[in-house]
């Protein structure tokens, strides 16, 4: 065997500062090599991510026609993933028979779970471990962070929500035994401190960077120390993370000192956060990228909206609360609200999936490397069932996950198979989970390695 060129990177390197703590994209120099034609491979799918979105969808907006062949044409709730398609599968005919009796507190406590909720609006709560949580005990246990939970809503709501099931059914997505729902942050500063952050409580935390003016200041000597030891490619894709590190960081600032200004604070919305939707989720989803970028997590889960929500988009024409709205009844102008609602939504996830597209990674790209599931645990708001379900699974080219293509289910067949032939991909290897009957079958192709 030839002699080891030089002793590699650690994948652990932390730049750490002044309560700093920052780990590095995977770079070359981490990669072990014995010569110039020995190249070290990434496992295919490095990181799953789940992505929820409320109140079901209007179908003749989001369903492609036709089932198994080419997605030729997207339909308007589903067209801004134009550039994304040949990554991407549009499902349908998945259900949740442990979401019924029909509500909203149960669309989101089965979506993860496919378990049923306990009917209380007490603390005796009791659900089922969800599939992210799963996959944070396996894959997860080697990053600083095994999952990050996120959302865009403030959870003000206690004690009993929807038909006699309690909050915490519909303020959590995310749950790491039947007992123990897993909250989720919507400040983007926050999740920016708890990513980076060296310790401490969130307030030392906070008052740490108010001494400093930008949290990369105080990494500038272990900086320049590490460049040293990178070469040209390296010191580029370091030098591409930070950058995008300290825009996030600029952004969030903004939005906080446009709040200081504002004497009409939104129940729903944390101070200090954008003041317009688009703006926040963007943000939210940046953060998800500078984690996985950093390998700071592998595990994402991120709440788009609370069922029930009352907010309004008046930036795409949509100043009716959401949740009324979708009690439709047929009425065409109120559908046409829900697919403006749900394009929306699907334009701020194509917006992330273009982004992971464009950042090498391996062999190909973090989308190729990456799984995301987009969904709702409901299907027909008007009628509250979870039947039917929009379905969306982007990524997975590295595994052999074939794209751009609509799957329709002529039989009603549970979203946990969907969940189970996701996590094997993601190297969990489980043979069943909740009330699946087995993997779903020609989603991937076999990958030669």
């Amino acid at each position: 065997m030839p002699p080891v060129s030089k002793r590699p990177l650690s994948r652990r390197t932390i730049l750490r500062g002044s309560g700093v703590a920052m780990s590095l994209p995977v770079l070359d120099a981490m990669l072990p090599s014995v010569s110039a034609s020995t190249v070290s491979r990434e496992p295919n799918i490095r990181r799953i991510g789940y992505y929820y979105v409320p109140m079901g969808y209007h179908p003749d907006a989001w369903t492609p026609k036709g089932s198994g062949g080419p997605l030729a044409k997207l339909t308007p709730s589903l067209q801004p993933l134009e550039s994304v398609k040949e990554q991407l599968l549009v499902m349908t005919g998945f259900d949740l028979q442990n979401a019924y009796p029909g509500s909203h507190a149960t669309s989101n406590s089965a979506f993860l779970s496919a378990a049923r909720a306990k009917l209380t609006e007490s603390t005796d709560y009791y659900l089922g471990t969800t599939v992210d949580q799963i996959a944070a005990l396996k894959i997860g246990q080697d990053s600083p962070m095994a999952s990050l939970e996120l959302a865009m809503d403030s959870v003000n709501t206690v004690g009993q929500c929807d038909n006699g099931y309690a909050c915490v059914y519909q303020n959590n997505l995310s749950w790491s035994s039947p007992t123990t729902p897993l909250p989720a942050e919507s400040h983007p500063r926050l999740v920016f401190e708890m990513l980076f952050g060296d310790g401490g409580t969130p307030a030392e935390r906070l008052a740490q960077l108010h001494r400093r003016a930008s949290l990369l200041d105080s990494i500038t000597s272990e900086m320049k120390r590490l460049t040293q030891q990178l070469g040209a490619n390296d010191r580029n894709r370091v030098d591409d993370y930070l950058t995008s590190i300290r825009e996030v960081e600029r952004r969030i600032k903004n939005a906080e000192d446009s709040a200081q200004d504002n004497p009409l604070p939104d129940l729903d919305r944390p101070v200090g956060v954008p003041a317009a939707y688009a703006d926040h989720a963007r943000l939210m989803f940046e953060l998800q990228i500078l984690a996985f970028r950093g390998e700071v997590t592998r595990i994402s889960t991120f709440q788009l909206a609370r069922e029930a929500s009352t907010r309004t988009y008046p930036e795409i024409g949509v100043p009716d609360p959401h949740h009324p709205t979708t009690h439709h009844g047929n009425n065409p102008d109120k559908l046409a609200k829900v697919a403006k609602i749900n394009r929306f939504h699907v334009s701020l996830f194509a917006e992330f999936l273009e982004k992971l597209a464009k950042i090498p990674e391996g062999d190909g790209t973090m989308l190729d490397h990456s799984l995301f599931l987009y969904g709702s645990g409901m299907g027909d708001p008007d009628a509250h069932d979870h039947a039917n379900l929009p379905i969306l699974v982007a990524g997975g080219k590295a595994d052999g996950l074939r794209g751009g293509r609509h799957i329709q289910y002529d039989n009603p067949t549970p979203l946990s198979n969907l969940h189970l032939t996701l996590l094997n991909h993601a190297g969990v290897p489980l043979e069943t989970f909740a009330d699946s009957t087995g993997q779903l079958k020609d989603l991937f192709e076999p990958v030669t390695l």
